[in-house]
């Protein structure tokens, strides 16, 4: 038999068909043993991938006991859903209303249909919990330079905090670059024009004067939070000019200190759902990404909490449609998710019966998907007819993800027009 055959064969054994979330309830008991489950999706514009991620993060909240979601989006724009979905931003009627807050490309991300029903449903949980048991729902993201930086200063000018001066001084440095971070990245890597002293500075300070924020635990997670963006931003708009490796490094190195601060805000014990793309939960080291010296949130978080605290779930589809653009900035697009190429992972799901499935990968069957196979990954930007030269990733599924689940014909989501 050739190897496809054999994976074929052990995709038939130990797949299991799903038609609904009850039949998930296997995946959803393993995962709910680990500190943090880790959902993962093939591209940020497929519908399935964010209401089968909802109906998972709704049983682990409900029945598990986690504490927050915490998702690959900037965080001034998630800590508005969070302030909604825990009753504290009484400016917003609907999730309609707070989504409007993503306003940086792409915004289909999370200003998005799909994603509505969760935000509702933890506003509708969260009322009947005390303060200490709501939900959250956080960004991860670096993106946000600017934003962060205003929530700091409206937050201490707020406070009447003797911080501010500090913190508009760091600011102050970037204004010259009218929040273009392309321009400060040139600036910075060609011209040693930065501003990293002050954005260090700044973030000393604020550590140092750390408990004189925590009366409203909210807002100093918040402060806090928005500070590390801030830095780890200009670190990053610094290196991505030059340094592919090492601005994705610094990207996801960043996402994974956001997670311990959200994490040490709930305190000990606290269980979190992680939602970001498979590139990101999906650990580095099974990957060829470990080749060219990158790592991921996946692979740092098996190491940092042990891989027995950490459960990734990969997500994939054969064809469909998709929401994306075909260059950065563009006017968003339903574009056609063609089949997956011939030998790769997603196609021999297929070929294993055209339907919905999902494999849990454990000591007895882990070592018979190790083998080094082509498994697809669409972006923001995508150009469906040039795929198979580039968006898929040599990889060793069972030890890049604990499970995975495959939805056979895809749709693109909706994105929020109005």
């Amino acid at each position: 038999m050739q190897k496809t055959d054999n994976l074929t064969a052990y995709i038939n054994e130990h797949a299991n068909p799903y038609t609904q979330t009850a039949d998930l309830e296997p995946l959803i008991k393993e995962a709910s043993k680990a500190r943090y489950v880790m959902l993962g999706e093939a591209s940020h514009g497929t519908s399935e991938f964010y209401t089968i991620r909802a109906e998972i993060t709704k049983q682990l909240i409900e029945e598990h006991g986690y504490s927050f979601v915490a998702v690959e989006g900037d965080w001034p724009p998630c800590f508005e859903v969070n302030r909604y979905v825990k009753g504290m931003a009484p400016e917003y009627s609907t999730a309609r209303d707070v989504l409007r807050s993503f306003n940086r490309w792409p915004q289909w991300m999370w200003a998005n249909e799909e994603i509505i029903p969760l935000i509702e449903w933890m506003k509708e949980f969260n009322k009947k919990q005390p303060a200490r048991n709501q939900a959250g729902f956080y960004g991860l993201d670096v993106y946000s330079l600017w934003e962060s930086m205003e929530a700091i200063i409206e937050y201490l000018e707020k406070i009447k905090s003797p911080d501010v001066e500090k913190a508009k001084n760091a600011f102050e440095c970037f204004e010259p670059f009218n929040k273009k971070p392309e321009k400060y990245g040139v600036s910075a890597a060609y011209y040693g024009e930065d501003c990293m002293e002050e954005m260090l500075e700044m973030l000393r300070t604020l550590r140092q004067n750390k408990s004189t924020y925590d009366d409203d635990p909210e807002a100093s997670l918040n402060m806090q939070a928005n500070a590390v963006a801030a830095s780890n931003a200009e670190a990053y708009y610094h290196a991505m000019v030059s340094h592919d490796a090492e601005s994705w490094n610094i990207r996801d190195k960043h996402m994974m200190e956001a997670l311990r601060i959200i994490s040490e805000h709930y305190g000990t014990g606290t269980k979190g759902i992680v939602w970001e793309h498979n590139t990101h939960i999906g650990d580095a080291r099974a990957t060829d990404m470990a080749n060219e010296g990158m790592v991921n949130v996946g692979q740092l978080a098996r190491e940092m909490y042990g891989e027995e605290d950490v459960y990734a779930v990969g997500f994939g589809t054969h064809r469909g449609t998709v929401i994306a653009g075909a260059k950065w900035g563009a006017i968003p697009e339903k574009l056609v998710v063609p089949k997956g190429v011939a030998g790769s992972w997603e196609d021999l799901l297929h070929k294993s019966g055209s339907f919905n499935k999902f494999i849990m990968f454990n000591e007895e069957n882990r070592k018979l998907f190790r083998d080094i196979i082509g498994h697809r990954a669409i972006g923001v930007v995508y150009h469906p007819e040039m795929e198979h030269l580039g968006n898929y990733v040599p990889s060793r599924i069972s030890e890049r993800y604990d499970a995975f689940i495959h939805v056979d014909e895809t749709k693109a989501l909706t994105p929020l027009i109005s």
